[in-house]
């Protein structure tokens, strides 16, 4: 006989599950035209269990958002006690590939859904997340080029993220390319400000 399932468990359990539902309904139709009712459909519960849980989509977006910032905030606080050397710049790219594959949809949903992110508090929290890591990825005193190589791997990883989702494959090798590419701009970068 299994060990009966804590309160606390389950709770975090529908909490997810709600959340996964309502990234997919925001996939397909579009955050504006989910409504609250069609996520309890879906999940086959009433609206006054979902309420429980959360009063609004945007109440469901910040905490799927906020699992995002968690890796985020700890990966700058990381790198901002780091060298800045090129093994460093390296890791927080693996880091940074980590944390954008494990939330994968909820990229997705930001790709598909700019206007309406923009417009949202997480867009503000992801942009300045994005914006930070950015400038721990280049080095100020360098040459222009070798500053937009930098920062760009950054968003190479998006856009990698973005192409690869058409292309057939196996995800590890996708995500592998990915970081590869990444890898190299900033290798370039560094090169660059040894031969410059």
């Amino acid at each position: 006989m299994g060990t009966p399932q804590q309160p606390q468990s389950r709770r975090g359990d529908t909490r997810r599950r709600i959340q996964q539902v309502a990234l997919e309904l925001f996939a397909e139709q579009g955050y504006e035209k989910t409504s609250l009712r069609e996520i309890a459909e879906r999940l086959d519960v009433t609206k006054a269990a979902l309420y429980y849980h959360f009063k609004t989509k945007e109440d469901i977006l910040s905490s799927i958002a906020e699992d995002l910032a968690r890796p985020m905030r700890e990966l700058i606080t990381w790198a901002e006690s780091q060298p800045r050397t090129l093994a460093t710049k390296q890791e927080l790219l693996r880091r940074y590939s980590d944390i954008l594959w494990g939330s994968v949809d909820l990229f997705r949903f930001f790709q598909e859904n700019q206007a309406t992110v923009r417009e949202l508090t997480i867009g503000e929290t992801f942009r300045t997340s994005v914006k930070s890591l950015g400038g721990l990825l280049k080095d100020p005193d360098a040459p222009i080029a070798a500053q937009v190589r930098s920062v760009t791997a950054l968003y190479a990883m998006h856009a990698g993220m973005f192409v690869t989702q058409n292309v057939e494959g196996d995800p590890e090798e996708k995500r592998a390319a990915i970081l590869e590419v990444a890898l190299d701009l900033v290798a370039q970068s560094e090169a660059s400000l040894l031969t410059g």
